[in-house]
């Protein structure tokens, strides 16, 4: 049994991780553990010899008396006056992330972070290890919760983590290989500041051994003041020219790929040099990278029909993956855009598509950030561009709308806001749209 994990063990927050983690505890045979949620609680069956106690509603900090540990899931803010006081009487605070890394078995561990694109390159880095015929498996914010990959974890597999600032945030570990990606300003509704977002990023490299290796952005500057965190003796900074990439003498076109949008590259540098820290050489992951299909619902082309290509970017839910999924564009477009309210700075975007779009021909505005964007693109000088703007009650309609751009053209959703409000998540906005397009 995982020695730190003194009795009572709390798990607060019980969404997905935390349901994972109580699978974890009754694994490492954890006698007494204390579940707490402000929603509903709904066990499943436990085993005999375990007692499970439950507090939820408003009062369900009050668990926190009863426990020695605490397992924070990510989406619990973890500088509040109630789990410094756990701290303060002797108790340990730890996360998924800290215990996985603690306790991990796999040959290397690879955590991915950034504003953006961390799903596309957790996901080219297996598809290329997968090639190459190494073992791995993906866990963290993508794929599985990183406590589920301790079941079944082999000495030769590398664990690919997807890591989120909530996720990195009290880290004391890091990762053998640690790639930061982009990193802007993002989810300013929970952490408190800018700074406190960027210092959680830096938890991915800040922990690293001489031996291990951090893959960066050099031209980006919070990317660079990451990696300068690295103790890491071996740094690879990505850089991405034009539509090709070249490192070590070797190209990838992106005409030979299959994923479209050109910050892709950016993605597929990262993921190379990740690869090339594992021993795969870059001609190996450059083959592999050709065969890469895009995920779900980022610029994902759905086909053309009535002479109008297709392009599903609901996972863009920050102003900066628009920007990026807008730059590829290249026949004249249509936007559908907005959502719900994180309280993003819509400036940069709508300066970038009133003066650096010149195919933008229409902007069709949706959900709680609508009006505050419609303001912001005006300001930025959209009606002196020439491109149509208004704002649409639902998707339907805003889809309606693009149609008139007409035969020659594109229609892209890349909100550049989440989806809360109009849709559950990201995915059912893009099932949504997937249909819309189907039923042309």
């Amino acid at each position: 049994m995982n020695s730190n994990l003194v009795s009572p063990v709390g798990i607060l927050g019980f969404g997905v991780e935390g349901q994972s983690t109580l699978r974890y505890l009754i694994r490492e045979g954890v006698k007494d553990i204390v579940v707490m949620d402000k929603n509903p609680i709904s066990l499943p069956t436990i085993p005999n010899g375990v007692k499970v106690s439950t507090f939820e509603g408003d009062k369900y900090l009050d668990g926190l008396k009863d426990c020695v540990t605490v397992v924070r899931s990510a989406g619990v803010y973890p500088m509040t006056p109630e789990l410094f006081s756990v701290q303060m009487n002797g108790g340990i605070v730890t996360s998924q992330i800290q215990l996985f890394l603690e306790q991990t078995k796999s040959k290397k561990t690879v955590g991915v972070t950034g504003t953006l694109g961390k799903g596309s390159t957790v996901s080219m880095i297996s598809h290329i290890l997968n090639a190459v015929g190494i073992s791995n498996e993906i866990g963290g914010n993508f794929g599985v919760p990183a406590l589920d990959l301790l079941e079944n974890e082999t000495k030769d597999r590398i664990s690919i983590l997807e890591l989120s600032s909530f996720q990195l945030m009290t880290l004391s570990q890091s990762p053998n290989v640690g790639v930061v990606l982009r990193v802007s300003t993002e989810h300013l509704d929970w952490h408190k500041t800018v700074e406190e977002y960027r210092d959680a990023k830096a938890n991915l490299v800040r922990w690293q051994k001489r031996t291990d290796t951090c893959v960066y952005f050099a031209d980006a500057e919070p990317s660079a003041k990451i990696a300068s965190e690295s103790p890491a003796s071996t740094k690879y900074a990505v850089s991405v020219e034009g539509s090709s990439l070249t490192i070590d003498g070797e190209t990838l076109f992106l005409g030979d790929c299959k994923v479209r949008g050109i910050y892709q590259l950016e993605n597929m540098a990262a993921a190379t040099l990740a690869c090339k820290a594992l021993g795969v050489k870059v001609a190996e992951a450059f083959e592999a990278l050709k065969s890469y299909e895009t995920l779900p619902f980022r610029m994902e082309f759905k086909g053309e029909k009535k002479g109008i290509e297709f392009y599903n970017d609901s996972y863009a839910t920050r102003p900066d993956a628009t920007i990026a999924a807008t730059g590829s564009m290249k026949r004249p477009f249509a936007l559908i855009l907005g959502g719900s309210e994180k309280n993003a700075d819509f400036t940069e975007l709508s300066e970038i598509l009133a003066k650096d779009r010149p195919n933008l021909k229409r902007i069709a505005l949706i959900g709680a950030t609508a009006q505050r964007m419609l303001a912001d693109l005006k300001k930025a000088g959209v009606e002196g561009a020439g491109i149509k703007t208004a704002i649409f009650p639902t998707l339907e309609e805003a889809f309606a709308d693009c149609l008139s751009i007409g035969e020659g053209g594109s229609i892209i959703m890349s909100p550049a806001c989440a989806s809360f409000g109009l849709f559950k998540n990201y995915k059912v906005r893009g099932q949504v749209f997937d249909k819309l397009v189907a039923d042309l």
